[in-house]
């Protein structure tokens, strides 16, 4: 009985040392219990903001003139209650959940593409390249952030794609110095050195090479940036520079709360709950990952 068990655990054992680094991660991942909740969370958040608006019975900037500023109710047609308006507050809050979402992917999209050829590029080319590019990086770095964003949508106007791209444009520096170090570890490996050996171009080594290894990292850090964004998005529309109407977003809809803070709360709430559980579960999920792709702790 002992011989039988203890040769099912090498079994199991040789069964995991034989995994792909992406099968052992994504196991690793489902042992942490808090990281696949958060996981789940964030499907049901996407799924409910995506197709939620279309089964509900209510427009955005549709007006019932029959209940403004309604609190939430389990009795009447709208679930959260109303604004000063009298727009569903519900559909409203999942409309904002549409655009602080996607600002939020293709921002960071944006930052994760620049960034990773950036810093890619610096850390396999190196000597006076690299100090000049990273050069170029630290003065990037002492100007203020919010003044880069503000004056970039000034520049280009407030229209959402023109919010993406400058919120993108000004979040790639982190990941830059991440691939830049990762990229510095990596190019004097065997493999990259077998590369040169056999005459591969280095724009393929980079891309083929150097990037895929540096994947791990970056992925941790995506799912950092994601909340960030979405902060940074949130902030902006409430200082009444991001998301202009008819559109709407999570930050659009606390602004709108504050100054209702006192006569309907909900308002408020309502917004910042979403907000709130949709950073939570993105911080979760980033450490699960940190944990499941660290080699450190294998």
């Amino acid at each position: 009985m002992t011989s039988s068990s203890n040769a099912s655990a090498d079994d199991r054992s040789a069964t995991v040392a034989g995994e792909s680094l992406g099968r052992e991660a994504w196991r690793r991942l489902r042992q942490n219990r808090a990281a696949m909740a958060s996981l789940v969370m964030l499907g049901v958040m996407t799924l409910a903001c995506v197709v939620g608006p279309w089964l509900l019975p209510w427009g955005l900037a549709e007006v019932d003139w029959n209940a403004f500023g309604v609190p939430p109710t389990l009795e009447g047609n709208h679930f959260l209650g109303t604004d000063a308006n009298g727009r569903d507050l519900l559909t409203r809050t999942l409309h904002g959940g549409r655009i602080s979402l996607s600002v939020a992917l293709v921002a960071t999209l944006v930052s994760l593409v620049i960034g990773v050829l950036y810093g890619a590029i610096a850390g396999y080319m190196g000597g006076r390249v690299d100090s000049l590019m990273m050069r170029f990086v630290d003065i990037m770095y002492s100007l203020p952030f919010m003044f880069l964003v503000i004056l970039l949508m000034v520049v280009l106007g407030r229209n959402i794609l023109l919010i993406y791209a400058a919120i993108g444009a000004v979040e790639w520096l982190d990941m830059a110095r991440i691939v830049r170090g990762q990229t510095l570890s990596l190019k004097r490996r065997e493999f990259i050195e077998a590369a040169h050996a056999l005459g591969v171009r280095d724009s393929k080594i980079v891309l083929r090479h150097l990037i895929p290894n540096s994947v791990g990292p970056v992925i941790i850090y995506v799912t950092l940036t994601v909340p960030k964004v979405i902060l940074l998005e949130s902030f902006l529309s409430f200082l009444g520079l991001g998301v202009q109407e008819p559109l709407t977003s999570w930050g659009v809809l606390i602004s709108e709360g504050t100054s209702n803070m006192q006569g309907a709360p909900w308002m408020l709430i309502v917004p910042a709950v979403f907000l709130a559980v949709t950073l939570f579960c993105l911080n979760f999920l980033g450490d699960g990952l940190r944990d499941a792709l660290d080699p450190r702790t294998r």
